[in-house]
């Protein structure tokens, strides 16, 4: 029995090591897929089209708009980018779990279309350590990471909005607490209809054909 993936909607502070993570998930575990994304931007050097992005014209992405073809978008430096319905139903139906990669905000939006999207956010074991990571990286200065860290205090408003948490102590480990969490959703009712509905109609068959056994041998 095939049973229809989740669509995964995975937030978390910058810094708190999301990349890190789902290199772990995807390295040592099987049966996902990235949400892959439609930009306007033009590809970087290397970057292959329905692989890293789905590269569109600006004319095309406004008609995905108007269309309801996305489950979200944004508007970021000038560049549109969004993710298509369809590419993310394909995959689910094919019993992937897809992972989508987005910031509180898209993440509400898709709770809004999807109903049934299941929504974790990552966090540090602690705030120090946040900092302490977002200092080790090397690559902003104190004034970005003042700003990333009081970023970080206003998302963390919002996370009783979502259904689960998993803490990033270690990559490894939490790859595999997150991959708990999201396989622990195919159990669910939604994700097994065809199952159970296949499973009531043959109850019924079978007990129809009881009955009339038991008919037949009273007459």
């Amino acid at each position: 029995m095939k049973t229809r993936g989740s669509l995964i909607v995975l937030s978390g502070f910058a810094g708190v090591g999301k990349g890190t993570v789902l290199k772990s998930l995807f390295e040592t575990r099987e049966g996902y897929a990235y949400s892959v994304s439609a930009t306007t931007r033009a590809p970087r050097p290397g970057e292959v089209d329905g692989v890293h992005y789905f590269f569109v014209s600006k004319e095309r992405f406004e008609e995905m708009i108007r269309n309801d073809e996305l489950l979200e978008y944004a508007c970021y430096v000038g560049n549109y980018y969004g993710t298509p319905k369809d590419y993310v139903e394909s995959r689910l139906e094919d019993g992937f779990d897809v992972i989508l990669e987005i910031e509180v905000q898209g993440a509400l939006k898709i709770r809004e279309k999807v109903p049934d999207a299941v929504l974790i956010y990552m966090l540090p074991p602690s705030a120090q350590e946040l900092y302490e990571r977002l200092k080790g990286r090397g690559t902003e200065t104190g004034e970005v990471i003042a700003k990333r860290m009081r970023r970080a205090a206003e998302e963390a408003k919002n996370l009783e909005q979502y259904d689960y948490i998993v803490v990033n102590d270690d990559a490894d480990v939490c790859a595999g607490r997150l991959h708990r969490v999201i396989r622990s959703q195919r159990q669910r009712v939604k994700s097994n209809l065809p199952f159970i509905r296949k499973l009531q109609e043959e109850l019924k068959e079978l007990n129809e054909r009881n009955v009339d056994s038991s008919s037949a041998s009273h007459d």
